[in-house]
């Protein structure tokens, strides 16, 4: 799978207000299928979204989420490790933050931040990059078999969008908060990282595949995601619980 292969764009058969308008028919049905998952506590609902900086990640959270319960999801946003982060193995503070039956946990960023900045700055070599795919692929079984539904995202924007988004942080007040000098330092490694995330993709589909996710268009790329989010949670078939026949007398 090559990035440079696949659009950052919506297909030209969508139309921006109509594909708004579906996104709030999903997002009410996602509100129904969540309260369906708390109340039925039999699954829970893992998210990981991925993608260079400026690929809206924020952005997604806000607004594809912004009509679920608080009480029933929570966004874990992955920074740099911490001190005692680092004397543990590299999945020991992720394993942590996992949702429990009932919920919805949105990680921001995630454990493949362990394969892809080190692979692309070279921090770890080679083997331990290919242990560590090993290492994650059966995380995702662990949970899988713990009856975790897992959904990838990699939110895939262009170069040209990536430093328009950046260049707004240093010039518009509502996003100045975002800025940082070293995102336009990680942008010169651009092709390491599409090359970091394809062998991401190859090594790390084994049980959980990714859905990339063109990103260049805010709108399209948040009908998508609920699009996606919607179907998965209707495919298991919830009910809310009955009484038991004591409680029922």
């Amino acid at each position: 799978m090559k990035l440079k292969n696949i659009s950052t764009c919506a297909p030209q058969k969508y139309n921006k207000e109509h594909t708004k308008k579906e996104l709030q028919k999903l997002k009410f049905k996602l509100e129904e299928l969540q309260n369906l998952l708390y109340a039925e506590a039999k699954h829970s609902l893992l998210i990981i979204i991925q993608g260079m900086d400026a690929s809206g990640k924020d952005g997604a959270v806000k607004k594809v989420f912004e009509v679920v319960n608080p009480m029933g999801c929570r966004v874990i946003p992955f920074k740099k490790p911490t001190e005692l982060e680092m004397k543990h193995d590299f999945l020991w503070r992720v394993h942590q933050q996992v949702p429990e039956k009932g919920m919805i946990t949105i990680f921001n960023r995630s454990h493949y931040e362990d394969v892809l900045i080190q692979q692309v700055h070279q921090w770890v070599d080679n083997k331990t990059i290919k242990k560590r795919y090993e290492n994650i692929n059966d995380f995702e079984k662990l949970l899988i078999q713990n009856s975790t539904i897992i959904l990838k995202f990699y939110l895939h924007v262009s170069r040209e969008e990536q430093l328009k988004r950046l260049e707004e942080r240093e010039s518009d007040k509502t996003k100045m908060w975002k800025y940082d000098a070293n995102d336009m330092k990680e942008r010169s490694y651009w092709k390491e990282y599409m090359n970091a995330y394809e062998d991401t993709f190859k090594n790390c589909s084994q049980h959980v595949p990714w859905h990339i996710i063109p990103a260049d268009q805010n709108w399209y790329k948040e009908y998508l995601m609920a699009k996606i989010i919607v179907e998965t949670l209707e495919e298991l078939k919830m009910k809310f619980p009955s009484m038991n026949k004591e409680e029922e007398k």
